[in-house]
C-alpha cells in the first residue's frame, strides 16, 4: 500500500475469476445479472470467450473482478490453457436439475487445477435453484462435496437473482483476505529485518569469520 502522509493513496486490484462447468448450467446468465441484471431465457452456448469487469468496494479498496465465461462444451477444450491462466477465483457451476452435470464437478476440478494454481479460490455453485420441482441434485449433496474437495458452496438463480451477487461477493471477499495476509506478513517480515538492523545486529558472510562489522553495517570481503 503506498501511503502520503496520513492518508492512504486509492489502490486498484485486478482479480481474473473464471466460470467452469457443462455447457448449459447457466453460466453466462448468472455473468449476465451479476454485470448487468440481465437475463436471458432462450441464450444460446457460449462460443468462444468473453469477459465482464465488475467493481466492488472491500475495505474501502476498489476492486475490480475481471469475470470470464466460456462455453463446457468438449469443442471449445483449445481454449482452457489461456482461460485458466492468471486466475485467482473460480465458480464451479452445475444444474440442480440435471444430475450429470454435478457428476461432472470432479473432472472440471481436475481441469481447473491442472492449468491453474492450486490454491485458486472456489465456489461451487448450484445453479437454477428456480427449478425446484425438477431438482435432481439435493442441496446436502452439493454440500458435502463442497466440503470434501475444500470449497465455498452456495446455490444460486441467475432467473430470480437469489444468491447469485452473494456467489461472486464470497470469491472477491475470500482472495482479497489471502492478499491482505500475505501484505500483512510481508510488511511485518520487512519491519523485523530493519529492527535487527537498527539494533546494530551484525551480519557475517559466510566464509569469512574473521571479519565482523559493527553498528548494523554489513561484513564484506
Amino acid at each position: 500500500m503506498a501511503y502520503d502522509g496520513d492518508e492512504e493513496q486509492s489502490q486498484d486490484y485486478l482479480f481474473k475469476i473464471v466460470l467452469i462447468g457443462d455447457s448449459s448450467v447457466g453460466k453466462s446468465n448468472l455473468l449476465a445479472r451479476f454485470a448487468r441484471n440481465e437475463f436471458y431465457p432462450n441464450s444460446k452456448s457460449t462460443i468462444g470467450v468473453e469477459f465482464q469487469t465488475q467493481k466492488l468496494v472491500i475495505d474501502g479498496k476498489e476492486i475490480k473482478a475481471q469475470i470470464w465465461d466460456t462455453a463446457g462444451q468438449e469443442r471449445f477444450r483449445a481454449v482452457t490453457s489461456a482461460y485458466y491462466r492468471g486466475a485467482v477465483g473460480a465458480l464451479l457451476v452445475y444444474d440442480i436439475s440435471r444430475r450429470q452435470t454435478f457428476d461432472s464437478v470432479g473432472r472440471w476440478l481436475n481441469e481447473l487445477h491442472t492449468h491453474s494454481d492450486m490454491n485458486v479460490v472456489t465456489i461451487l455453485v448450484g445453479n437454477k435453484t428456480d427449478l425446484k420441482h425438477a431438482r435432481e441434485v439435493s442441496t446436502a449433496e452439493g454440500q458435502a462435496l463442497a466440503e470434501a474437495q475444500g470449497l465455498f458452496f452456495m446455490e444460486t438463480s441467475a432467473l430470480d437473482s437469489s444468491n447469485v451477487a452473494a456467489a461472486f461477493q464470497t470469491v472477491v471477499k475470500e482472495i482479497y483476505s489471502i492478499l491482505s495476509r500475505k501484505v500483512f506478513q510481508s510488511q511485518e517480515q520487512k519491519k523485523s529485518e530493519l529492527q535487527s538492523l537498527s539494533n546494530g545486529k551484525a551480519v557475517v558472510l559466510q566464509g569469512e569469520t574473521n571479519e565482523t562489522s559493527s553498528g548494523g553495517r554489513w561484513c564484506c570481503s
